[in-house]
């Protein structure tokens, strides 16, 4: 950057990341005063008003927005080529930022392991969010890689892969539900105590959708955020519907628990995703990473 400083706007940049110039100062390890004046100084170099102030701290304004979008883009390239060039000497460095859902630590931690056999000079850092967060981290390239259930369709999401994933119902192998008719009817699961996802989660929101759609309404007595909450519950005796894959991917529970099937088409139609940014560039281990993380999530939730 010869007209713009760098520095300048990644006060700035940090700035709008956390919220106020106090919160980017402590990050940066600088006086307030600092951020405050880099970033007066690029507001005079670009003659135009980059934030706005207000009681809770600042945000960008529609300027502000489009140096941020350059920015981002400056520090996609830069680590695209110093990522190239180390593999000019093989793939012995690099960083790879996965975000994930809850569901997936299993299968994504064997995908890690192997990967990191091979190349144990790579840096992986991995983040554990709900599905509207693995999307957020994805679409503002916070991470380069993400593993999503039943995404909705996105203009800036690009899936690499997808396999069906049904919602099912979930109980230890001596519940009554165990004798009911298969596939069950949303109907059988009212005289149970069930325990369901927080509102907040996806696959809250789509059984949410099929109550409305049938007129039947589950009501919980546990509602938790966490989804190893929810199967330790069934195999208490409890009931939990969730996706199945999440039960046959840890050997310890698929021994305890049935995964029984729902006559719904709304329930039998939801999907794994792995995704990136529409139009992003993947330097060559975050390339790598995906490439295997294909190969091995298909071979295990396929069958």
């Amino acid at each position: 950057m010869s007209y713009l400083q760098e520095n300048r706007i990644k006060f700035f940049f940090e700035a709008v990341q956390h919220g106020s110039v106090r919160a980017a100062a402590d990050y940066l390890n600088v006086a307030p005063s600092a951020v405050s004046r880099q970033i007066s100084h690029l507001e005079q170099e670009l003659d135009t008003v980059l934030i706005e102030r207000h009681r809770r701290g600042i945000k960008p304004t529609e300027a502000g927005h489009e140096v941020l979008t350059y920015y981002k883009s400056y520090l996609q390239q830069q680590e695209l080529l110093l990522d190239n060039l180390k593999s000019l000497r093989g793939l012995q460095s690099g960083t790879i930022e996965l975000a994930i859902g809850e569901g997936y630590i299993n299968l994504v931690t064997h995908v890690m392991s192997q990967f990191s056999q091979q190349f144990p000079g790579v840096k992986i850092h991995l983040s554990i969010h709900s599905g509207n967060d693995v999307m957020r981290k994805i679409t503002e390239d916070n991470a380069h890689i993400g593993v999503i259930f039943n995404p909705p369709p996105h203009p800036k999401i690009r899936s690499h892969y997808h396999c069906l994933h049904p919602l099912t119902v979930v109980v230890d192998k001596s519940h009554p539900l165990n004798d009911e008719p298969l596939p069950l009817k949303m109907s059988v699961l009212k005289p149970y105590p069930i325990a369901l996802p927080d509102t907040a989660h996806g696959i809250r929101q789509i059984i949410s959708a099929v109550e409305n759609d049938t007129n039947i309404t589950l009501t919980p007595n546990i509602i938790s955020n966490n989804l190893t909450a929810l199967h330790c519950y069934a195999a208490n005796g409890g009931v939990t519907l969730i996706p199945g894959f999440i039960i046959k991917s840890q050997p310890q529970w698929d021994t305890r628990l049935n995964c029984l099937p729902v006559k719904n088409a709304q329930l039998n139609q939801t999907q794994t995703h792995i995704i990136t940014r529409l139009g992003r560039q993947l330097g060559k281990a975050p390339s790598a990473f995906l490439k295997l993380l294909v190969t091995m999530i298909d071979n295990e939730l396929s069958h």
